[in-house]
């Protein structure tokens, strides 16, 4: 396989170059609202309180649209896995119904607003599909199937066989729902946001929040925000505030590939339910030819093999079932999940009312997102939203978010303790070009990437989180923390949170 530099999705549309936003933020300003993060959530509440005469900044670390929008596969669809049947027993038929419509409604927003502003995204309706091959998983998928009839959400359990080359057991449809282009999506929304008066802030990284009646959001380059309300859509919540989100999220990394294909592909959203997972989408490329998107694989961030060994499964899995005529692209993808599977929105903290953050998307960012962005904008606004106590970050059911709670956070202490105690081998000199290694160095474990001009980069490998030792990640070239999914670049700029520091410099003299 040819190791491709190309972790856009699909093309570099990531925005519209046109549009006035600031490189940096040189003085202290005020606001109504300050959001943090300019993914789905960060633009689309941007523009819902803009639209209503608020003055609205967006805060963004790096650059517009760069990060997990950017690298989604981009469904739009109430099918989210194998969710309905667990959230069913777990928590009853009320709170399951209500994860359902806030979906569905989501899926309908976006709907209206590629009509209402006449978006060219690739949007498309398409049916959503489950498949096992395992009659273990056919039972389970079935199981999903009668949940859907008590919960009266459409869909079809069938035993047709599927429209490519892989052997079902069971099939569970759900129809009418959709896919798009998001960067295409959302660079509409910008601009829409910045003609009602919304303002764009690039490279400037928020660092924490002053509370009060007008928090302050702080930067990394010292300047503040001061405003009414804070959104922290930036992934993982930068801001705390004893919340201890930390604690009660999971962090998981999964994989894309996109190909053209030898055989026609079919049409539809399929997801696979027996593990490895896979998932299988298309979307249409400038030549009219059909890029299909391939991905999986997941894991905890920082743990399990080699990372390019997912790139390579993929590749095979994508050549035994269509063929492959050409391979295009591939990038990786960072999602959090919170205990019960049910997304964060809301106050940060009980005392924190005007601090509101959303997080755990459980990868469906396009639904959950936008869901999120329609429930705080309300918050906001103070009007009435039935979804608000539902997200709510405060809440905590005794089973089986406890077991949940203690597995996540054994996982942690084991790996904290793991990282301390690695043995280290290898020395700088022995890293080759273009590999990353963790070294000793002056009798310190430290991390060594060599670039394509020969050039050794040195960073200690200490997390700057919480102090968990990050481990090389192959596939994408970033150093990553095994405990809270924290990621830094080879030279230890950060990539993902809830770091919000860039790991230390590391000379050899």
């Amino acid at each position: 396989m040819k190791d491709y530099e190309m972790p856009r999705f699909p093309e570099p549309y990531w925005r519209d170059m046109d549009l006035p936003i600031y490189n940096s933020l040189i003085e202290d300003i005020h606001m109504d609202v300050a959001i943090v993060g300019a993914g789905i959530t960060g633009i689309t509440a941007g523009y819902l309180l803009a639209k209503e005469g608020l003055k609205v900044a967006i805060l963004e670390a790096g650059r517009v649209l760069n990060g997990t929008t950017g690298h989604t596969t981009a469904k739009i669809t109430a099918q989210h896995g194998l969710i309905y049947n667990e959230l069913l027993q777990n928590f009853g038929e009320e709170r399951a119904k209500m994860y359902y419509q806030g979906s569905a409604d989501a899926l309908e927003f976006i709907n209206q607003m590629v009509k209402e502003h006449s978006i060219e995204c690739d949007f498309s309706t398409q049916e959503a599909i489950i498949y096992a091959v395992s009659e273990e998983k056919a039972y389970t998928v079935e199981e999903e199937a009668d949940a859907y009839r008590k919960l009266g959400i459409r869909g079809e359990l069938t035993e047709e066989s599927l429209p490519f080359n892989i052997k079902s057991m069971s099939t569970l449809v759900m129809p009418d729902q959709a896919q798009f282009h998001p960067l295409k999506y959302l660079n509409v929304l910008l601009r829409k946001f910045i003609e009602a008066g919304g303002v764009v802030y690039e490279n400037v990284t928020a660092t924490d929040v002053e509370e009060g009646s007008q928090p302050q959001v702080v930067l990394r380059n010292g300047k503040k925000v001061s405003c009414d309300h804070v959104i922290a859509a930036s992934h993982f919540p930068f801001v705390d505030k004893n919340g201890f989100y930390f604690t009660r999220l999971e962090v998981k990394r999964s994989y894309i590939v996109a190909v053209t294909t030898q055989k026609e592909f079919p049409g539809g959203m399929f997801y696979s339910a027996d593990s490895p997972t896979r998932s299988l989408r298309s979307t249409p490329l400038e030549n009219g030819e059909q890029l299909v998107l391939v991905s999986g694989d997941g894991h905890k961030t920082g743990q399990g093999v080699d990372t390019m060994k997912h790139y390579l499964a993929l590749e095979e899995f994508a050549h035994d079932v269509f063929g492959i005529k050409e391979y295009k692209y591939r990038w990786s993808a960072q999602d959090l999940i919170t205990l019960d599977k049910i997304p964060y929105i809301g106050p940060v903290t009980e005392k924190n009312s005007n601090i509101q953050i959303a997080t755990g998307y459980r990868k469906w960012g396009m639904t959950n997102g936008t869901q999120a962005a329609l429930v705080l904008a309300d918050t906001i606004l103070g009007k009435e939203n039935v979804y608000r106590d539902f997200y709510a970050p405060q809440r905590f059911d005794s089973d089986p978010d406890i077991k949940k709670f203690i597995k996540i956070n054994a996982d942690v202490a084991k790996h904290l303790v793991k990282g301390k105690l690695e043995y280290v081998g290898k020395e700088p000199g022995e890293v080759e070009v273009d590999e990353g290694a963790v070294v000793m160095v002056k009798g310190e474990r430290a991390g060594a990437y060599r670039d394509h001009e020969g050039c050794l980069h040195l960073v200690d490998t200490t997390c700057t989180h919480l102090g968990c030792e990050v481990e090389w990640n192959h596939g994408d070239r970033t150093w990553d923390c095994p405990c809270h999914g924290s990621r830094f670049s080879y030279d230890g700029e950060v990539v993902e949170g809830p770091a919000n520091k860039p790991l230390k410099k590391v000379e050899l003299d």
